[in-house]
């Protein structure tokens, strides 16, 4: 018998240690340092630390696709600017227009009366026939993205994934599909992180409620809130487990990498559910043995306290270097996150420049994607995508697992601070020179091609603070065969002749120390 449980138990010890091995991988987090995260501030703290793989990989997609998609009008506001009247929209628009609200228009000429024909209507219009899960993460791999985000909750209440907690799902209605489940398969299969977002918080104040729409019927209470048409009416209790509990379903079934929060999640109503939502999510990461991360965008006011999650901000950037690692996102469209049929795209050129700026300072970019209802994406974001992704097989060693340097840069040009300031930045120029570094090399990156094919770097210069104890051995351009003559003196790194321009957008410098 001591024997017969010697034996059974060496075969359970070696079952154990086997499984143990089949699990870790890289950002695995051994079973045995496993910490428990209580739901409070001081223990998160103390516990949380950034994961290195989000820092390394710099550049990943956003995906904005729902039944606002088939509307394909305004924004993906448009289930909100749908039923704002002309004197709701005047006295809640804060960009000093006046009605009328051309959405609220647009919607009673083309589809009807929203007390008839209302933004539940479009669900089984939206049928995703196109969509394939494998040609979106072969355009994300060939753009150079390392991690994706789909939206998995807007402020609408369709939930894109299936969903446990609420019928208003991809798989229940509309497409049919687990639109968010194919994408974490195919993108896991090919090597991406994949992470998911939330707005769900603000859906409850998302819907105008008057009795002339259909958001005050309580057989949609589920789609459009059981808020009531009281504007101050504070987030009650039963919301708010609504809140937690579908959060908790994505969280548990879908085991995202990241997970991404938007604003209303900061009021006061939630306070106690954000340390309880960031003790849970982290828990389940040490139960699944990977690092995983909240996004958050409240950088102002930390509704997420500073060394908890990584912050992000909206199409804006910081005007210098963060030593936590922090996060842009921004569209390529410039008027909509969501496809619309005016949808304007920001150029190539300018998005690699806004990457290399984010880097330099410590950060990452999140560059969103707006399908088309019916799965396809539209081929100027992809030839947008594919020139980013040309420009990162030449460069990209200078932007993947880099570090930011002592500084960020240099040049004429300075960039606006936070949430939404995107629009008052200047491109930028030659004199434009922005910084990486991973190991012995440093990387020049100049944002446009220098007038005359030369350029002198003060911050190298013998003189500069930065550059007074550096022992520069050689400058090459990336993408280039060329051989670099190179002078360094009090002055900086001078370059008289680069050589043959390399390619379009931003160039990087080498350089060996």
């Amino acid at each position: 018998m001591y024997r017969i449980f010697t034996l059974l138990m060496t075969g359970i010890l070696l079952t154990s240690c086997g499984s143990k091995a089949e699990k870790k991988k890289e950002g695995d987090i051994p079973q045995e340092t496993a910490v428990k995260f209580e739901p409070n501030w001081e223990s998160i703290k103390k516990h949380y630390k950034d994961p290195e793989w989000f820092n390394d990989s710099k550049f990943g997609i956003f995906i904005h696709w729902g039944a606002y998609s088939v509307p394909a009008y305004g924004s993906e506001w448009y289930p909100r600017q749908m039923y704002m009247d002309t004197a709701t929209f005047s006295a809640q628009l804060k960009l000093g227009q006046k009605g009328p609200n051309a959405t609220y228009l647009h919607h009673k000429k083309t589809y009807g009366d929203q007390k008839e024909f209302g933004y539940k209507d479009f669900i089984p219009m939206f049928k995703a026939e196109k969509f394939d899960a494998k040609e979106w993460i072969d355009i994300f791999k060939k753009s150079g993205a390392k991690y994706v985000i789909p939206v998995a909750d807007h402020h609408d209440g369709f939930a894109m994934y299936k969903s446990n907690t609420t019928r208003w799902n991809a798989v229940d209605m509309g497409p049919k599909r687990d639109v968010l489940g194919e994408l974490f398969k195919e993108g896991r299969a090919q090597g991406m992180i994949m992470g998911a977002s939330s707005h769900y918080a603000f859906n409850w104040s998302f819907y105008n409620k008057k009795d002339k729409f259909d958001t005050t019927d309580p057989e949609y209470a589920d789609l459009y809130s059981p808020k009531g048409k009281d504007l101050t009416e504070p987030v009650s209790e039963e919301f708010k487990k609504m809140w937690w509990d579908r959060t908790v379903d994505l969280i548990d079934n879908y085991q995202p990498d990241i997970l991404w929060f938007d604003f209303y999640l900061d009021i006061p109503d939630y306070k106690e559910y954000r340390p309880k939502i960031a003790a849970y999510y982290y828990n389940k990461g040490l139960e699944w043995g990977k690092e995983v991360v909240i996004n958050d965008k409240n950088f102002d006011h930390e509704a997420f306290p500073e060394g908890t999650v990584i912050y992000d901000l909206e199409r804006g950037k910081l005007p210098g270097i963060r030593k936590l690692p922090w996060q842009t996102d921004t569209s390529i469209g410039k008027n909509s996150w969501c496809y619309v049929t005016n949808w304007e795209s920001r150029t190539a050129n300018s998005l690699v420049d806004d990457l290399v700026d984010i880097v330099s300072k410590n950060g990452n970019l999140l560059l969103n994607v707006g399908p088309k209802a019916d799965g396809t994406i539209p081929e100027d974001q992809k030839e947008i995508l594919f020139q980013i992704g040309d420009w990162l097989n030449v460069n990209g060693e200078a932007i993947y697992d880099t570090e930011y340097w002592s500084t960020f840069g240099e040049g004429p040009t300075e960039v606006k601070k936070g949430h939404h300031s995107e629009g008052q930045n200047k491109g930028f120029t030659g004199q434009d020179i922005r910084f990486t570094k991973k190991g012995d090399k440093l990387y020049a990156i100049m944002m446009e091609w220098p007038e005359g094919n030369k350029v002198n770097i003060e911050s190298l210069g013998k003189s500069s603070e930065h550059g007074k104890d550096l022992n520069i051995k050689n400058v090459r351009l990336l993408g280039s065969d060329s051989k670099i003559e190179f002078e360094v003196n009090d002055a900086g790194l001078s370059i008289s002749d680069l050589g043959p321009k390399t390619g379009e957008f931003a160039h990087v410098l080498e350089i060996s120390l």
